[in-house]
């Protein structure tokens, strides 16, 4: 019976090891901000989720993050689940405080793109950081000519509007992120909307922070969770 026992508890130990290693790590526990830091005017927890939001009676002079404080992001595989009523939003990755005066919640870097239209959702954008990198359904290699200047090499591997079918308006979407050394990919619901090689030697970012994004302008309420990283 001892033995039995002893076996039991060493599949369970293995099972649960398991899990933790191949399973990720959750960065938000569901009722609260707590290993988050952002503007409390414009982020809050609702029905287990986070809430963005930017309204008439409260808006934000300029885009303005929340920044999850656990370390910093280098090589990983970052899945969530997002929603958008309006406007848009984004997850940055491998990201920095902008320099200057300001409240500390102002981000630049990589930014996965998500947004309540039909055009951005999925692209990699450089909040920032050299403006957007690469639209969905293409992989783009970024590099610096002769003369210092970036440049963009293209190869299509998808259409964009077939590819923006796989978002769900107005309803939850399951997005990964994936960056291993300089390469990015990312997902929708499965389905591969971009991917960026940054061979910019000059800008790019080995590490950095994970932060999401309420963008200034007309009203917009954003909503994450399930938030796992690898």
């Amino acid at each position: 019976m001892d033995d039995m026992h002893n076996k039991l508890s060493l599949t369970l130990l293995f099972l649960f090891t398991s899990f933790s290693l191949f399973g990720g790590k959750s960065l938000f526990d569901g009722k609260t901000l707590e290993g988050w830091d952002g503007n409390p005017i414009h982020w809050s927890v609702e029905d287990g989720a986070i809430v963005g939001e930017n309204t008439k009676e409260n808006p934000t002079k300029g885009n303005t993050f929340l920044i999850w404080k656990g370390g910093v992001l280098k090589d990983f595989d970052l899945t969530l689940d997002c929603k958008i009523d309006a406007g848009n939003s984004g997850i940055q990755y491998r990201s920095f405080v902008k320099a200057g005066k300001h409240d500390g919640w102002r981000i630049g870097g990589y930014q996965a793109d998500f947004e309540a239209g039909d055009k951005f959702s999925g692209i990699c954008y450089g909040e920032a950081f050299r403006g957007i990198l690469s639209m969905r359904g293409d992989k783009t290699t970024l590099s610096l000519n002769d003369k210092g200047k970036l440049q963009k090499k293209i190869e299509k591997f998808g259409d964009t509007n077939e590819i923006g079918k796989s978002v769900k308006k107005g309803e939850w979407n399951k997005y990964r992120i994936v960056a291993k050394g300089f390469h990015f990919t990312q997902y929708i619901n499965g389905v591969k909307t971009t991917e960026l090689i940054d061979n910019d030697e000059k800008t790019r970012r080995a590490d950095g922070l994970l932060a999401f994004q309420v963008h200034q302008g007309p009203p917009m309420k954003v909503y994450f969770k399930n938030i796992v990283l690898k």
